[in-house]
């Protein structure tokens, strides 16, 4: 039987852990330890000298059972939850933010055009960083909640516009290579945040707030390049008319090319356009040449998101501190270094491979790595070798992932739609990809106390579902225009769909009368 004393501790540990995965996902556990200790000095809840330098137990999270303290329960720490609250607060909040600004997205690339949209999101970056970066000489939670909620905002929204712009400059050839960009950029940002976190050198007490506020630098990186960018030719063409800017932005992006071929295509998707109303999202599930297309692209999203990626960096920290790695931290570092060099890889491969081709390669190999990480998980307890099991099962999961389900729903999206629905469609896209990563965050810590070390037979699980419908229902669309693509979704709906223009034309005009 424990001492009161240790019990107490014990159960502080416990519930802090319940939310550390989210934590593990946005810093290092040093510096988390260090904010908890200014959000419980503000809410007078002294932190304990010995709890504050020996409390590695409490981020290094397992899937072992927990020791049962049913025997002497004591009734929870009214001041610790309410720095877990804060916490976990400070945690989702970004994913909340996220959420809501996914849905104006393509209304503000519409409005303001994709460069401007661009710029003016990235204001919200800035006062996110500003609020954090102070942080420290004022109420600590609230301007870090509020910092965070600004820069999800933020993240909302150039979720949509990043990809949108992107698509609508790329040429046919390169749409995917492209495309993969966006990703390499996201997981580089990660992989420096990671590094920069580090205690000595800016993950400490004395240097938090300048980490917290770098991260509106590339906010302002982005606004200097874009000044150098050209806007959306097929913006300028498409919604505003402007026939000149377009082929002089299109020469400007291509160069001395003819841009003869780019304006007949555009021109071609102008007349469509016009004959469309506004597609709003409902429509978007109620149009049959719209429905198909948007459950693949939101499909795509949620396998990104409930694939397990998350459950692995989560455990990655304690499967290599069981592996008896010393610095288990670099090991987690390495991790992002994998991920980095495999999206560089998926960029030269998406043009060559295909896009289903690598996304089903992706899917198959998560799900084996998933497999072997159950398998290794479950004997670690019979043979200490198994946790190398699992370390190879991670580093090999991260790269599947970053070949396929990482980068392609991002850009896959765009190109299932024309310029009509594709501000709705990726709209609805970015909002179900922040909305399932919300849901992990605030689920995966229970079902992994559920399912303890078979956690991972669950994601392969899901991850076999996933593969079985994008083997069936996801068409290829590399090197492909939008009218190919849509006669792809025609096809599979088995010729469904095969009346005349003027039928498509009544269909976006919402007419009751059938095709």
């Amino acid at each position: 039987m424990l001492p009161n004393r240790s019990i107490e501790n014990s159960q502080g540990k416990i519930r802090m852990a319940k939310v550390l995965w989210m934590v593990t996902l946005c810093m290092s556990c040093g510096l988390w330890l260090i904010i908890v200790a200014h959000y419980r000095h503000l809410l007078v809840v002294p932190l304990d000298e010995d709890e504050l330098h020996n409390s590695t137990e409490m981020h290094v999270p397992t899937l072992q059972p927990t020791i049962n303290y049913e025997e002497e329960e004591t009734d929870p720490d009214p001041s610790t939850a309410i720095v877990t609250m804060f916490w976990s607060l400070s945690v989702s909040i970004f994913a909340v933010g996220g959420m809501i600004a996914s849905f104006f997205g393509g209304w503000l690339g519409d409005k303001l055009g994709r460069i401007k949209g661009m710029l003016a999101a990235n204001s919200l970056s800035l006062i996110g960083a500003v609020l954090m970066a102070i942080a420290k000489f004022g109420p600590s939670h609230i301007l870090i909640i509020s910092g965070r909620f600004i820069s999800g905002l933020y993240c909302g929204l150039v979720s949509g516009l990043v990809p949108m712009y992107v698509g609508e400059i790329s040429p046919t050839s390169l749409r995917g290579a492209l495309g993969t960009l966006h990703q390499l950029a996201i997981v580089t940002g990660i992989l420096v945040s990671q590094v920069i976190g580090l205690d000595f050198i800016l993950g400490n007490d004395d240097m938090w707030p300048v980490l917290l506020g770098l991260s509106g630098a590339p906010a302002v990186l982005q606004c200097l390049l874009l000044f150098f960018c050209p806007e959306s030719p097929r913006y300028l063409y498409i919604k505003l008319g402007e026939e000149s800017k377009a082929k002089t932005n299109l020469k400007r992006l291509r160069g001395d090319c003819d841009p003869t071929k780019d304006i007949t295509e555009m021109k071609k998707e102008k007349e469509e356009a016009s004959s469309e109303k506004k597609v709003s999202m409902i429509q978007l599930f109620t149009m049959a040449s719209y429905r198909q297309p948007i459950l693949v692209a939101l499909m795509l999203h949620m396998a990104q998101q409930f694939s397990g990626i998350n459950g692995i960096f989560y455990y990655s920290t304690s499967i290599f501190y069981t592996a008896g790695v010393g610095q288990p931290v670099y090991a987690t570092i390495g991790v992002g270094v994998v991920n980095t060099i495999f999206t560089i890889i998926s960029v030269f491969l998406v043009e060559r491979a295909g896009r289903r081709s690598l996304f089903l390669v992706g899917l198959s190999g998560m799900l084996v790595c998933a497999v072997a990480m159950t398998v290794g998980l479950v004997l670690l307890h019979q043979f200490s070798w198994m946790s190398y099991v699992s370390m190879t099962a991670i580093f090999l999961f991260v790269s599947f992932f970053e070949i396929g389900p990482g980068p392609i729903p991002w850009f896959m999206v765009a190109e299932f739609f024309s310029q009509g629905p594709r501000p709705a469609a990726i709209a609805m896209a970015a909002f179900c990809n922040w909305t399932c990563n919300f849901i992990v965050a605030l689920s995966f810590q229970y079902i992994a106390d559920f399912c303890g070390p078979y956690v991972f037979a669950l994601f392969a699980v899901i991850l076999l579902g996933f593969t079985l419908f994008t083997f069936f229902k996801v068409p290829e669309t590399k090197g492909k225009s939008f009218e190919e693509i849509a006669a792809e979704f025609r096809k599979m709906r088995g010729g469904s769909f095969t009346g005349p223009k003027t039928a498509v034309e009544l269909e976006y005009l919402g007419a009751k009368e059938n095709a």
